[in-house]
């Protein structure tokens, strides 16, 4: 069952990859082409999965929608882990009171959410996808410093680092030899569920109109966009909602498999 979850979400992670190379090349009509005279028609040959409420071609807007889902999950995965790791690492190496000072910091930066941040920077300089991907980014640094915190002193308490401290090894290149290849592995499983996380954050933030621009196709704005018409046409909201759960499930999938093939406890029950 674990192989299977890791096999499912392999696939539905490598659908929203394809589908965001695709539409970097081709599109079956221009995303923000609107054609009022076709609004609202139904799945047919040519429109596969119909028209919006501006007559713009659904599927063209879902294939563009993928490049922001991707764009904004690796960006606020490479901050937080760029943060957090470091700052993980060094709350695990440093002496009290430093040590304590820096867990501190992580758990108050932890208290703030990631739309609450968003709608600070909004404030400041203007929602956009940059702001987006930041606030998400940020808001989950104090998940990868816990992490790497932990990971970090549990290889620190191991034989060889104590010898190679005995010898004389200095600090920072105990943490580049022997620390941070030793919590990798851990980091990496981190940032695939970081990753379905910042989906659903930058849908919610698009949705609320914090993060990427209008005039840019993404799923957190289609569903936006078509929340008049739930009743009336439930495809528009479907679409986008479905796009967004098969995202978010195949990292979260992807993320417990590399964990149960990584971490070799779990080898050990299996």
């Amino acid at each position: 069952m674990r192989r299977i979850g890791l096999v499912i979400g392999t696939m539905l992670v490598a659908l929203v990859v394809l589908a965001a190379l695709l539409s970097a090349v081709w599109t079956p009509y221009d995303p923000s082409l609107a054609l009022p005279t076709q609004r609202l028609q139904g799945p047919s040959p040519a429109h596969w999965l119909g028209t919006d409420q501006v007559g713009a071609d659904i599927a063209s807007r879902m294939l563009v929608g993928a490049q922001s889902c991707l764009l904004v999950g690796i960006v606020s995965v490479l901050i937080a882990a760029g943060i957090g790791v470091p700052w993980g690492v060094a709350a695990a190496m440093v002496r009290r009171p430093w040590s304590d000072l820096l867990t501190r910091a992580c758990d108050l930066l932890y208290a703030f959410p990631a739309v609450l941040l968003a709608i600070v920077l909004a404030a400041a300089v203007g929602g956009s996808t940059l702001t987006g991907m930041i606030a998400i980014g940020v808001s989950t640094v104090p998940v990868f410093a816990r992490i790497s915190r932990v990971a970090s002193r549990q290889v620190l308490a191991q034989d060889y680092v104590v010898a190679a401290r005995s010898s004389g090894i200095g600090g920072w290149t105990i943490a580049r030899t022997h620390v941070l290849p030793n919590i990798a592995p851990l980091i990496g499983v981190q940032a695939s569920v970081s990753y379905a996380v910042a989906i659903l954050a930058e849908a919610a933030l698009s949705y609320l109109g914090l993060a990427t621009p209008a005039t840019v196709p993404t799923w957190g704005r289609m569903l936006h966009d078509s929340q008049t018409y739930l009743f009336s046409n439930p495809a528009l909201t479907l679409w986008p909602a479905l796009a967004i759960a098969a995202a978010v499930l195949g990292f979260n999938l992807l993320g417990d498999g590399l964990r149960d093939l990584l971490d070799p406890r779990l080898r050990e029950v299996r």
